[in-house]
């Protein structure tokens, strides 16, 4: 069962992408995006779904037109992203038949996205709604639909999301940064997995 992990490789180049890539497959996280203002995003998008797509869900973050998804799509990405809610991208991901994540915060966001056929919530930013914001966001969504936290959520506080209902995780700057080794990142990967199998058992 893959985790619910989400890396964020904002800043990725696409002469490292495949090795930073790899490095976090291997620490057990199989959801990677690559945010689209990183240098050359598509370039990084089609060499990391050439060298991982079978066993990896490749993507890229912070989509916010049409045509990215597009974009995406083309370069062999299988997974959209967005900081917003916006209906035509939701609905233009499904066309593709990619999965489509929306940035939400508000119940009014949340059941746009559903309604335009989102598979799942980003709630965004985590840390101004926390989990307390969650719960209460909760108790009015569909049972089954799937909610992760992004920004404010990570190591630290997996367990006090958890407990308020978030079925996953983004992990951006406590993973990877510009500048960081594959051997870097490789340990940051697998100190967030530990944390995360801690807290959800």
């Amino acid at each position: 069962m893959p985790r619910p992990l989400i890396a964020i490789l904002r800043g990725v180049k696409p002469a490292e992408a495949v090795e930073i890539c790899g490095a976090i497959i291997d620490a057990g996280i199989t959801t990677i995006e690559v945010p689209l203002n990183s240098p050359d995003p598509f370039d990084s998008i089609a060499r990391m779904a050439k060298s991982f797509g079978d066993s990896a869900l490749i993507g890229a973050g912070t989509v916010l037109s049409t045509d990215d998804v597009g974009r995406v799509a083309n370069a062999g990405g299988k997974l959209i992203v967005s900081p917003n809610c916006d209906q035509r991208v939701i609905v233009a991901t499904k066309t593709a038949s990619l999965q489509s994540w929306p940035g939400v915060m508000t119940p009014t966001e949340c059941f746009t996205a559903l309604k335009a056929g989102a598979d799942g919530l980003k709630i965004f930013p985590g840390t101004l709604i926390g989990p307390a914001g969650l719960q209460a966001i909760r108790a009015v969504l569909p049972p089954q639909t799937k909610v992760y936290a992004v920004g404010g959520a990570g190591p630290n506080n997996f367990a006090d999301w958890i407990k308020a209902s978030a079925d996953g995780f983004g992990i951006g700057s406590a993973l990877y940064k510009p500048g960081l080794s594959v051997a870097e990142v490789a340990s940051r990967a697998a100190d967030i997995v530990a944390a995360y199998d801690r807290a959800a058992q």
